[in-house]
């Protein structure tokens, strides 16, 4: 009966063991320290890279209402394309919903550090940005 406990016990043991996992520490960068509420809020220019049209140049503009994001997206000339729709925060990435082309289309962005983000638009296509500093 001994050598049965002992056998279960260790299977129990190496069961256990194989199905936990360790955690790892967080890389420390500014990114990783930037809340979404301070983070978007400004202007970026974005590269959505490899889109059936080339590569499309836009600029979001977010800016925090009533404690919501809210924008806009512009060509590059600065000319408003579309309002943003609806923004979904979630840890350290925004989606941004807007109409393109008379299509619904969103883009996702996430910190890589203070001044740029990376992304994608309907997790398709690649995108790329940096924050447009405001000259006084």
């Amino acid at each position: 009966m001994k050598k049965l406990t002992l056998i279960f016990t260790v299977m129990l043991a190496l069961t256990m063991s194989l199905t936990v996992k360790a955690q790892t520490a967080a890389p420390a960068t500014a990114a990783a320290t930037t809340t979404t509420a301070d983070y978007f809020a400004g202007k970026w220019n974005v590269i959505v890279m490899g889109t059936p049209g080339g590569d499309a140049k836009m600029t979001f503009v977010f800016e925090r209402k009533d404690g919501k994001l809210t924008g806009a997206v512009q060509d590059s000339t600065g000319k408003e394309m579309s309002k943003i729709s609806q923004v979904d925060e979630k840890d350290k990435t925004i989606t941004a919903a807007f109409k393109a082309q008379d299509y619904d289309v969103t883009v996702t962005l996430e910190p890589v550090d203070d001044d740029h983000v990376k992304g994608s638009l309907m997790g398709m296509f690649d995108a790329k940005g940096v924050r447009v500093k405001e000259t006084k």
